[in-house]
């Protein structure tokens, strides 16, 4: 009887760490590359569902942010499923993801200052660095420190565009959230709770700024703005080890470093956004054309060398 009084003891304490909020045995999901969300015992718990409901609740659907999947949100999920066409199921897919964070991005955006139209901005994000850089008509006009992704959950290195913003969703995501339109999950620069893990690697693969710094770059930022995150100034790695197939309709962190390295090689043509889209693949042909090799327009060993990704 002792040693029972004594595990219910232990088993008190570490629940009442953990804030009260994790129940035992609830999976915890703080992934980005779309995780699957589903009602279940006990409930989904974590920065996913609390990003599902901070979204839910700023279209409009009565949730409010716990970090739980429990029966109000997967009863909100449903009714944006029927609301936008999906089948009826209160499970969280990519699909549904991605018309989540991308409904507004052809909207007008609300910040709390206009941005003049006939400015360019630019974000370059160096992971090496751990800093952000905010360039105004190519000059920089800010600097601020970050926390980028941890060796296990890395910060995608590419070209991107800010496709949606928000505020005020809280928890893990602080004031402020820039979404990124990376193809193979949710990636964004916000706020934090955790003001302690700036200047280091942190993140699930998000840019994690001091509340402070990213309201003041939120108004800043319009729609569209392009967000360039390297390492140490460039998107192509030292070491490149290439997958078994590349081709029109793939995606992923490797196209970004063909695209990069395409065009560090002189052929310009789009953005290096991990999308080996129609493009891609006509700067591909054109590559090979001009170096004698194959014209086919999908990656393979020969191309890989000549490009001087592999040995």
């Amino acid at each position: 009887m002792p040693k029972i009084l004594v595990i219910l003891v232990i088993l008190c304490f570490l629940f009442a760490g953990m804030g009260g909020n994790l129940a035992l045995g609830a999976v915890v999901i703080d992934r980005t590359d779309y995780p699957v969300l589903y009602p279940s015992t006990p409930n989904l718990q974590g920065e996913a569902v609390w990003m599902l409901q901070a979204r839910l609740r700023e279209l409009g659907y009565d949730v409010v942010p716990n970090g739980q999947y429990d029966a109000s949100t997967w009863r909100a999920v449903s009714m944006y499923q029927v609301a936008n066409g999906f089948e009826e199921n209160a499970t969280v897919t990519q699909p549904i993801w991605e018309c989540l964070l991308q409904a507004e991005q052809d909207e007008p955006c609300v910040t709390e200052e206009v941005t003049e139209q006939n400015k360019k901005m630019l974000i370059v994000i160096d992971v090496a660095k751990l800093n952000l850089t905010v360039y105004e008509n190519d000059q920089v006009i800010a600097t601020f420190p970050v926390a980028v992704g941890k060796s296990s959950t890395p910060t995608p290195l590419g070209e991107w565009k800010v496709i949606h913003k928000s505020m005020n969703w809280g928890n893990g995501f602080g004031t402020r959230w820039m979404g990124l339109n990376v193809p193979w999950g949710i990636y964004g620069i916000h706020g934090t709770n955790k003001p302690g893990s700036i200047g280091t690697y942190a993140s699930h693969g998000c840019i994690r700024m001091f509340n402070r710094d990213v309201e003041k770059l939120y108004p800043l930022i319009p729609w569209g703005t392009p967000v360039r995150i390297v390492k140490n100034g460039r998107i192509v790695p030292e070491n490149f080890t290439p997958p078994p197939s590349m081709k029109k309709g793939s995606s992923g962190q490797k196209v970004v470093y063909v695209q990069s390295r395409l065009k560090e090689l002189g052929i310009v043509f789009d953005m290096a956004d991990g999308r080996y889209g129609p493009m891609t693949e006509f700067a591909v042909k054109y590559y090979q054309a001009w170096h004698g090799l194959p014209i086919t327009g999908e990656m393979d060993e020969a191309t890989y060398r000549s490009m001087g990704l592999i040995k």
